[in-house]
Protein backbone atom coordinates (compact mmCIF):
# COMPACT_ATOMS: atom_id res chain seq x y z
CA UNK A 1 0.00 0.00 0.00
CA UNK A 2 2.80 2.71 0.81
CA UNK A 3 4.42 2.06 -2.81
CA UNK A 4 0.43 2.54 -4.64
CA UNK A 5 0.59 6.01 -2.28
CA UNK A 6 3.55 7.10 -3.87
CA UNK A 7 1.86 7.60 -7.00
CA UNK A 8 -0.66 10.22 -5.64
CA UNK A 9 -0.79 13.65 -7.33
CA UNK A 10 0.26 16.61 -5.50
CA UNK A 11 -2.53 18.95 -5.48
CA UNK A 12 -0.52 21.91 -5.90
CA UNK A 13 0.90 20.44 -8.70
CA UNK A 14 -2.80 19.06 -10.14
CA UNK A 15 -3.53 23.13 -10.01
CA UNK A 16 -1.07 24.17 -12.03
CA UNK A 17 -1.95 22.00 -14.21
CA UNK A 18 -5.71 23.09 -14.83
CA UNK A 19 -4.73 26.82 -14.43
CA UNK A 20 -3.02 26.09 -17.85
CA UNK A 21 -5.34 24.23 -18.96
CA UNK A 22 -7.51 27.37 -18.53
CA UNK A 23 -4.84 29.64 -20.39
CA UNK A 24 -4.50 27.06 -23.30
CA UNK A 25 -8.10 27.11 -23.45
CA UNK A 26 -8.78 30.82 -23.72
CA UNK A 27 -5.88 31.07 -25.93
CA UNK A 28 -7.72 28.66 -28.19
CA UNK A 29 -11.06 30.66 -28.41
CA UNK A 30 -9.06 33.84 -29.62
CA UNK A 31 -6.98 32.06 -32.01
CA UNK A 32 -10.87 30.69 -33.13
CA UNK A 33 -11.79 34.18 -33.44
CA UNK A 34 -8.75 35.53 -35.42
CA UNK A 35 -9.42 32.60 -38.17
CA UNK A 36 -12.78 33.53 -38.35
CA UNK A 37 -11.42 37.22 -39.12
CA UNK A 38 -8.92 35.53 -41.71
CA UNK A 39 -11.78 33.44 -43.19
CA UNK A 40 -13.68 36.01 -43.68
CA UNK A 41 -11.02 38.09 -45.47
CA UNK A 42 -10.00 34.90 -47.64
CA UNK A 43 -13.84 35.13 -48.96
CA UNK A 44 -13.53 38.53 -49.71
CA UNK A 45 -10.27 38.54 -51.90
CA UNK A 46 -11.68 35.38 -53.78
CA UNK A 47 -14.76 37.46 -54.70
CA UNK A 48 -12.47 40.07 -55.79
CA UNK A 49 -10.05 38.25 -57.76
CA UNK A 50 -13.44 36.76 -59.88
CA UNK A 51 -14.88 39.91 -60.87
CA UNK A 52 -11.16 42.21 -61.65
CA UNK A 53 -10.62 38.86 -63.79
CA UNK A 54 -14.34 38.88 -65.04
CA UNK A 55 -14.26 42.64 -65.54
CA UNK A 56 -11.10 43.81 -66.21
CA UNK A 57 -9.74 41.69 -68.97
CA UNK A 58 -12.23 42.60 -72.35
CA UNK A 59 -11.17 39.08 -73.63
CA UNK A 60 -12.48 37.25 -70.30
CA UNK A 61 -15.49 39.72 -70.53
CA UNK A 62 -16.92 39.82 -73.67
CA UNK A 63 -16.20 35.86 -73.81
CA UNK A 64 -17.90 35.05 -70.40
CA UNK A 65 -20.29 38.27 -70.31
CA UNK A 66 -23.63 36.37 -70.35
CA UNK A 67 -22.23 33.32 -67.59
CA UNK A 68 -20.12 36.06 -64.91
CA UNK A 69 -22.49 35.49 -62.60
CA UNK A 70 -21.86 31.37 -62.29
CA UNK A 71 -18.46 32.44 -61.10
CA UNK A 72 -18.91 34.38 -58.37
CA UNK A 73 -21.89 31.86 -57.26
CA UNK A 74 -19.24 29.36 -57.19
CA UNK A 75 -16.91 31.30 -54.66
CA UNK A 76 -19.85 32.13 -52.73
CA UNK A 77 -21.01 28.51 -52.18
CA UNK A 78 -17.64 26.27 -52.50
CA UNK A 79 -15.95 28.61 -50.39
CA UNK A 80 -15.50 26.32 -46.64
CA UNK A 81 -13.11 27.11 -43.56
CA UNK A 82 -11.19 24.55 -44.24
CA UNK A 83 -8.76 23.78 -47.13
CA UNK A 84 -10.02 19.98 -47.46
CA UNK A 85 -13.93 21.40 -46.98
CA UNK A 86 -13.23 23.47 -50.30
CA UNK A 87 -11.24 21.00 -52.17
CA UNK A 88 -13.93 18.37 -51.59
CA UNK A 89 -16.88 20.85 -52.13
CA UNK A 90 -15.01 21.94 -55.02
CA UNK A 91 -14.14 18.83 -56.81
CA UNK A 92 -17.58 17.75 -56.28
CA UNK A 93 -19.51 20.54 -57.95
CA UNK A 94 -17.12 20.26 -61.45
CA UNK A 95 -17.37 16.41 -61.57
CA UNK A 96 -21.62 16.71 -60.73
CA UNK A 97 -21.65 19.57 -63.20
CA UNK A 98 -19.70 17.92 -66.10
CA UNK A 99 -21.73 14.58 -65.44
CA UNK A 100 -24.82 16.35 -65.46
CA UNK A 101 -24.59 18.23 -67.97
CA UNK A 102 -23.21 15.73 -69.82
CA UNK A 103 -26.20 13.46 -69.29
CA UNK A 104 -28.30 16.58 -70.37
CA UNK A 105 -27.06 17.19 -73.46
CA UNK A 106 -27.16 13.49 -74.49
CA UNK A 107 -30.88 13.16 -73.49
CA UNK A 108 -31.81 16.37 -75.15
CA UNK A 109 -30.28 15.82 -78.26
CA UNK A 110 -32.49 11.97 -77.87
CA UNK A 111 -35.55 13.89 -77.31
CA UNK A 112 -34.53 16.81 -80.00
CA UNK A 113 -34.77 13.88 -82.69
CA UNK A 114 -37.45 12.28 -81.79
CA UNK A 115 -39.28 15.29 -82.48
CA UNK A 116 -43.12 16.52 -82.04
CA UNK A 117 -44.86 15.10 -79.24
CA UNK A 118 -42.20 12.38 -78.46
CA UNK A 119 -40.25 15.46 -77.43
CA UNK A 120 -42.15 16.20 -74.67
CA UNK A 121 -42.74 12.26 -73.51
CA UNK A 122 -38.94 11.36 -74.07
CA UNK A 123 -37.99 14.69 -71.86
CA UNK A 124 -40.53 13.36 -68.91
CA UNK A 125 -38.96 10.48 -68.85
CA UNK A 126 -35.62 10.91 -68.77
CA UNK A 127 -36.57 13.65 -66.32
CA UNK A 128 -38.48 11.18 -63.65
CA UNK A 129 -36.17 7.86 -64.41
CA UNK A 130 -32.82 9.78 -63.74
CA UNK A 131 -34.11 11.92 -60.89
CA UNK A 132 -35.23 8.95 -58.92
CA UNK A 133 -32.35 6.68 -59.82
CA UNK A 134 -29.77 9.41 -59.28
CA UNK A 135 -31.71 10.51 -55.91
CA UNK A 136 -31.23 6.28 -54.64
CA UNK A 137 -28.02 6.11 -55.45
CA UNK A 138 -28.03 9.77 -53.23
CA UNK A 139 -28.81 8.20 -50.31
CA UNK A 140 -26.22 5.25 -49.78
CA UNK A 141 -24.15 5.91 -47.12
CA UNK A 142 -20.72 5.90 -48.93
CA UNK A 143 -22.02 8.37 -51.07
CA UNK A 144 -23.71 10.29 -48.68
CA UNK A 145 -20.72 10.77 -46.83
CA UNK A 146 -18.07 12.18 -49.27
CA UNK A 147 -20.37 12.90 -52.20
CA UNK A 148 -24.12 14.08 -51.64
CA UNK A 149 -23.01 17.70 -52.81
CA UNK A 150 -21.27 16.20 -55.81
CA UNK A 151 -24.83 13.98 -56.75
CA UNK A 152 -26.79 17.14 -55.95
CA UNK A 153 -25.00 19.12 -58.53
CA UNK A 154 -25.41 16.61 -60.95
CA UNK A 155 -29.19 15.83 -60.63
CA UNK A 156 -29.70 19.55 -60.55
CA UNK A 157 -27.24 20.53 -63.89
CA UNK A 158 -28.95 17.98 -65.52
CA UNK A 159 -32.39 18.66 -65.25
CA UNK A 160 -31.64 22.74 -65.90
CA UNK A 161 -30.17 21.39 -69.37
CA UNK A 162 -32.80 18.90 -70.40
CA UNK A 163 -35.39 21.35 -69.68
CA UNK A 164 -34.11 24.65 -71.09
CA UNK A 165 -35.59 26.33 -74.35
CA UNK A 166 -31.72 26.38 -75.92
CA UNK A 167 -31.91 24.55 -79.37
CA UNK A 168 -29.95 21.28 -79.35
CA UNK A 169 -26.90 23.23 -81.39
CA UNK A 170 -26.60 25.49 -78.63
CA UNK A 171 -26.33 23.03 -75.60
CA UNK A 172 -22.50 22.51 -75.77
CA UNK A 173 -21.50 25.83 -76.11
CA UNK A 174 -23.64 27.21 -73.39
CA UNK A 175 -22.53 24.24 -71.18
CA UNK A 176 -18.77 24.66 -71.69
CA UNK A 177 -18.74 28.03 -71.28
CA UNK A 178 -20.89 27.76 -67.59
CA UNK A 179 -18.35 24.66 -67.02
CA UNK A 180 -15.31 27.26 -67.33
CA UNK A 181 -16.82 30.09 -65.17
CA UNK A 182 -17.49 27.49 -62.68
CA UNK A 183 -13.79 26.62 -62.69
CA UNK A 184 -12.97 30.28 -62.62
CA UNK A 185 -14.38 30.30 -59.40
CA UNK A 186 -13.28 27.21 -58.23
CA UNK A 187 -9.40 27.91 -59.31
CA UNK A 188 -9.54 31.42 -57.00
CA UNK A 189 -11.18 29.51 -54.05
CA UNK A 190 -8.46 27.01 -54.28
CA UNK A 191 -5.51 29.53 -54.86
CA UNK A 192 -6.46 31.68 -51.79
CA UNK A 193 -7.62 28.94 -49.78
CA UNK A 194 -4.05 26.94 -50.01
CA UNK A 195 -1.66 30.01 -50.29
CA UNK A 196 -3.31 32.34 -47.72
CA UNK A 197 -3.35 31.29 -44.33
CA UNK A 198 -4.77 27.84 -44.96
CA UNK A 199 -6.63 25.89 -42.30
CA UNK A 200 -6.14 22.63 -42.44
CA UNK A 201 -8.85 20.04 -41.37
CA UNK A 202 -6.22 17.03 -40.71
CA UNK A 203 -3.87 19.33 -38.51
CA UNK A 204 -7.62 20.40 -36.60
CA UNK A 205 -8.72 16.15 -36.14
CA UNK A 206 -5.32 15.77 -34.85
CA UNK A 207 -4.98 18.46 -32.14
CA UNK A 208 -8.60 18.28 -31.26
CA UNK A 209 -7.70 14.26 -30.33
CA UNK A 210 -5.17 15.18 -28.64
CA UNK A 211 -6.48 17.70 -26.64
CA UNK A 212 -9.21 15.25 -25.67
CA UNK A 213 -6.93 13.23 -23.26
CA UNK A 214 -6.16 15.78 -21.08
CA UNK A 215 -9.69 17.01 -21.01
CA UNK A 216 -10.68 13.29 -19.89
CA UNK A 217 -7.41 13.19 -18.11
CA UNK A 218 -8.26 16.45 -15.75
CA UNK A 219 -12.25 14.95 -15.46
CA UNK A 220 -10.65 12.01 -13.39
CA UNK A 221 -9.01 13.37 -11.81
CA UNK A 222 -11.28 16.02 -10.32
CA UNK A 223 -13.80 13.09 -9.90
CA UNK A 224 -11.18 11.41 -7.80
CA UNK A 225 -10.61 14.54 -5.58
CA UNK A 226 -14.13 15.38 -5.09
CA UNK A 227 -15.26 12.06 -3.56
CA UNK A 228 -12.30 11.74 -1.24
CA UNK A 229 -13.41 15.37 -0.01
CA UNK A 230 -10.07 17.44 -0.95
CA UNK A 231 -11.05 20.84 -1.12
CA UNK A 232 -9.45 23.69 -3.69
CA UNK A 233 -6.94 26.29 -2.97
CA UNK A 234 -10.00 28.84 -0.97
CA UNK A 235 -10.61 25.54 1.25
CA UNK A 236 -14.22 25.27 -0.49
CA UNK A 237 -15.14 22.17 -1.67
CA UNK A 238 -14.05 20.66 -4.98
CA UNK A 239 -16.68 21.36 -7.63
CA UNK A 240 -16.31 18.59 -10.22
CA UNK A 241 -17.62 20.09 -14.31
CA UNK A 242 -18.11 17.27 -16.06
CA UNK A 243 -18.51 20.06 -19.50
CA UNK A 244 -14.86 18.22 -20.99
CA UNK A 245 -17.07 15.14 -20.90
CA UNK A 246 -19.79 16.53 -22.32
CA UNK A 247 -17.67 18.60 -25.43
CA UNK A 248 -15.58 15.12 -26.08
CA UNK A 249 -19.18 13.16 -26.11
CA UNK A 250 -20.96 15.83 -28.62
CA UNK A 251 -17.73 15.46 -30.47
CA UNK A 252 -18.68 12.71 -32.51
CA UNK A 253 -20.07 14.31 -36.05
CA UNK A 254 -17.58 16.83 -36.03
CA UNK A 255 -14.81 14.02 -35.85
CA UNK A 256 -16.44 12.52 -38.40
CA UNK A 257 -17.04 15.66 -40.64
CA UNK A 258 -12.96 16.21 -40.03
CA UNK A 259 -11.99 12.86 -41.61
CA UNK A 260 -13.85 13.29 -44.48
CA UNK A 261 -12.55 17.02 -45.24
CA UNK A 262 -8.87 16.15 -44.38
CA UNK A 263 -9.41 13.05 -47.05
CA UNK A 264 -9.63 15.58 -49.67
CA UNK A 265 -6.72 17.86 -48.15
CA UNK A 266 -2.94 17.51 -50.23
CA UNK A 267 -0.01 16.72 -48.83
CA UNK A 268 0.96 19.06 -45.53
CA UNK A 269 3.41 19.00 -42.80
CA UNK A 270 3.96 15.23 -41.80
CA UNK A 271 0.53 14.64 -43.02
CA UNK A 272 0.80 12.79 -46.42
CA UNK A 273 -1.91 11.46 -48.66
CA UNK A 274 -2.09 7.81 -47.72
CA UNK A 275 -2.31 9.03 -43.52
CA UNK A 276 -4.75 6.88 -42.14
CA UNK A 277 -7.38 9.55 -41.14
CA UNK A 278 -9.93 6.97 -40.45
CA UNK A 279 -8.21 5.36 -37.63
CA UNK A 280 -9.13 8.42 -35.48
CA UNK A 281 -12.54 7.52 -35.52
CA UNK A 282 -12.38 4.15 -33.03
CA UNK A 283 -9.92 6.64 -31.51
CA UNK A 284 -12.62 8.58 -30.52
CA UNK A 285 -14.94 6.19 -29.79
CA UNK A 286 -12.95 5.01 -27.33
CA UNK A 287 -12.93 8.31 -25.94
CA UNK A 288 -16.20 8.71 -25.91
CA UNK A 289 -16.87 5.66 -24.04
CA UNK A 290 -14.44 6.37 -21.63
CA UNK A 291 -15.93 9.87 -21.13
CA UNK A 292 -19.72 8.16 -20.39
CA UNK A 293 -18.42 6.22 -17.88
CA UNK A 294 -16.41 9.13 -16.26
CA UNK A 295 -20.36 11.04 -16.03
CA UNK A 296 -21.25 7.74 -14.59
CA UNK A 297 -18.82 8.03 -11.71
CA UNK A 298 -19.42 11.96 -10.78
CA UNK A 299 -23.01 10.40 -10.68
CA UNK A 300 -21.33 8.47 -7.60
CA UNK A 301 -20.84 11.77 -5.96
CA UNK A 302 -24.01 13.30 -6.21
CA UNK A 303 -25.62 10.04 -4.79
CA UNK A 304 -27.57 10.74 -1.22
CA UNK A 305 -26.63 7.67 -0.17
CA UNK A 306 -22.38 7.60 0.81
CA UNK A 307 -20.26 5.41 2.39
CA UNK A 308 -18.46 6.72 5.86
CA UNK A 309 -15.23 8.22 5.78
CA UNK A 310 -13.80 5.85 7.37
CA UNK A 311 -14.50 3.35 4.83
CA UNK A 312 -13.58 6.02 1.72
CA UNK A 313 -10.26 6.16 3.75
CA UNK A 314 -10.11 2.46 3.15
CA UNK A 315 -10.51 3.36 -0.92
CA UNK A 316 -8.60 6.59 -0.47
CA UNK A 317 -5.26 5.18 -1.31
CA UNK A 318 -5.50 2.33 -3.89
CA UNK A 319 -8.33 5.37 -6.01
CA UNK A 320 -5.23 7.66 -5.77
CA UNK A 321 -3.04 5.19 -7.24
CA UNK A 322 -5.07 4.61 -10.03
CA UNK A 323 -6.15 8.04 -10.74
CA UNK A 324 -2.62 8.76 -10.74
CA UNK A 325 -1.36 5.96 -13.10
CA UNK A 326 -4.89 6.65 -15.30
CA UNK A 327 -3.84 9.90 -15.40
CA UNK A 328 -0.05 9.67 -16.31
CA UNK A 329 -1.29 6.98 -19.15
CA UNK A 330 -3.95 9.65 -20.93
CA UNK A 331 -1.13 12.42 -20.75
CA UNK A 332 1.40 9.98 -22.51
CA UNK A 333 -0.76 9.00 -24.70
CA UNK A 334 -2.12 12.61 -25.69
CA UNK A 335 1.46 13.88 -25.88
CA UNK A 336 2.19 10.82 -27.82
CA UNK A 337 -0.62 11.60 -30.73
CA UNK A 338 0.17 15.75 -30.35
CA UNK A 339 4.39 15.11 -31.01
CA UNK A 340 3.64 12.52 -33.00
CA UNK A 341 6.11 9.70 -31.24
CA UNK A 342 5.46 6.35 -31.49
CA UNK A 343 4.38 5.14 -27.79
CA UNK A 344 4.12 1.05 -27.14
CA UNK A 345 1.41 0.31 -24.92
CA UNK A 346 2.63 -3.09 -23.15
CA UNK A 347 5.96 -0.82 -21.85
CA UNK A 348 3.38 2.36 -21.04
CA UNK A 349 0.91 -0.09 -19.19
CA UNK A 350 4.22 -1.37 -17.31
CA UNK A 351 5.43 1.83 -16.16
CA UNK A 352 2.65 3.09 -14.62
CA UNK A 353 1.96 0.12 -12.80
CA UNK A 354 -1.50 -0.77 -13.66
CA UNK A 355 -2.01 -3.88 -14.05
CA UNK A 356 -1.24 -3.97 -10.24
CA UNK A 357 -3.43 -0.97 -9.45
CA UNK A 358 -6.21 -3.22 -10.98
CA UNK A 359 -5.82 -6.34 -9.16
CA UNK A 360 -5.96 -3.79 -5.98
CA UNK A 361 -9.27 -2.55 -6.81
CA UNK A 362 -10.51 -5.70 -7.98
CA UNK A 363 -9.69 -6.83 -4.03
CA UNK A 364 -11.05 -3.65 -3.10
CA UNK A 365 -14.29 -4.21 -5.13
CA UNK A 366 -14.40 -7.87 -3.82
CA UNK A 367 -14.36 -6.90 -0.54
CA UNK A 368 -17.14 -4.11 -0.48
CA UNK A 369 -18.52 -7.01 -2.20
CA UNK A 370 -19.07 -9.37 0.25
CA UNK A 371 -19.66 -7.23 3.15
CA UNK A 372 -22.94 -6.07 0.95
CA UNK A 373 -23.28 -9.92 0.38
CA UNK A 374 -23.04 -11.02 4.14
CA UNK A 375 -24.87 -8.46 5.73
CA UNK A 376 -27.96 -6.71 3.26
CA UNK A 377 -29.19 -4.64 6.01
CA UNK A 378 -25.70 -3.50 7.51
CA UNK A 379 -22.10 -3.11 6.56
CA UNK A 380 -19.41 -4.86 7.60
CA UNK A 381 -17.71 -1.50 8.04
CA UNK A 382 -20.18 -0.73 10.31
CA UNK A 383 -19.12 -3.13 13.26
CA UNK A 384 -15.81 -1.60 13.04
CA UNK A 385 -17.67 2.24 13.25
CA UNK A 386 -19.40 1.46 16.48
CA UNK A 387 -16.13 1.30 18.30
CA UNK A 388 -15.14 4.29 17.22
CA UNK A 389 -15.64 8.02 18.56
CA UNK A 390 -18.66 10.12 19.14
CA UNK A 391 -17.52 12.37 16.20
CA UNK A 392 -18.16 9.69 13.52
CA UNK A 393 -21.92 8.69 14.51
CA UNK A 394 -23.05 11.04 11.53
CA UNK A 395 -20.95 8.89 8.98
CA UNK A 396 -22.10 5.80 10.89
CA UNK A 397 -25.56 6.18 9.71
CA UNK A 398 -24.33 7.36 6.31
CA UNK A 399 -23.63 3.86 6.40
CA UNK A 400 -26.08 2.12 7.91
CA UNK A 401 -27.74 0.30 4.95
CA UNK A 402 -26.84 -1.52 1.80
CA UNK A 403 -27.00 1.18 -0.40
CA UNK A 404 -23.98 3.39 0.87
CA UNK A 405 -21.56 -0.07 0.22
CA UNK A 406 -23.16 -0.63 -2.75
CA UNK A 407 -22.28 2.78 -3.93
CA UNK A 408 -18.71 2.17 -2.80
CA UNK A 409 -18.81 -0.97 -5.01
CA UNK A 410 -19.94 1.23 -8.37
CA UNK A 411 -17.35 3.28 -7.77
CA UNK A 412 -15.05 0.99 -7.78
CA UNK A 413 -16.14 -0.56 -10.56
CA UNK A 414 -16.09 2.21 -12.49
CA UNK A 415 -12.94 2.98 -11.81
CA UNK A 416 -11.93 -0.18 -12.85
CA UNK A 417 -14.03 -0.03 -16.39
CA UNK A 418 -12.02 2.66 -17.01
CA UNK A 419 -8.56 1.53 -16.40
CA UNK A 420 -9.58 -1.05 -18.54
CA UNK A 421 -11.00 1.41 -21.21
CA UNK A 422 -7.52 2.78 -20.88
CA UNK A 423 -5.37 -0.09 -22.02
CA UNK A 424 -7.75 -0.35 -25.05
CA UNK A 425 -7.02 3.21 -25.86
CA UNK A 426 -3.23 2.22 -25.52
CA UNK A 427 -3.20 -0.25 -28.18
CA UNK A 428 -5.10 2.27 -30.80
CA UNK A 429 -2.66 4.75 -30.29
CA UNK A 430 0.05 2.34 -30.44
CA UNK A 431 -1.84 1.38 -33.82
CA UNK A 432 -2.36 4.56 -35.49
CA UNK A 433 1.64 5.38 -34.49
CA UNK A 434 2.43 2.27 -36.64
CA UNK A 435 0.20 3.12 -39.09
CA UNK A 436 0.72 6.90 -39.75
CA UNK A 437 4.83 6.23 -38.89
CA UNK A 438 5.42 8.18 -35.83
CA UNK A 439 8.96 8.61 -34.81
CA UNK A 440 10.35 6.44 -32.48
Amino acid sequence: MQELAVLAIPIEEDADRKKISKQTSLTARQLHIHTKVIHSAKVGMALLLVSLLMHLLDPVYNRFRDHSTWALITVVVIFQFSAGATLGKGLNRVVGTVLGGGLGCLAALLADKVGGIGNSIVTVTCVFVFGTAATYCRLAPSIKRRYDYGAMICILTFNLVLVSDLRANEFTQVAFDRLLTIGLGLAACIATSLLIFPVWSGDELHLSTAANFEKLSLCIQECLEGYFGVNDENGNPLDVSIANCQSVINSKSNDESLVNFARWEPWHGKFGFTYPWDKYLPIGDDLRELAATIITLKGCLQSSTQPSSRSRERMKEPCRAAGSALRSIMGELGESVRKMARCKAQHLIDASKLQSIKVELIGLTAMVASSFSSAPNCCKLQEEEEEAAAAASDDQKNCSTAEGIAMAASFLFLLLQIAEKMEVLAKEVEELGELAGFRT
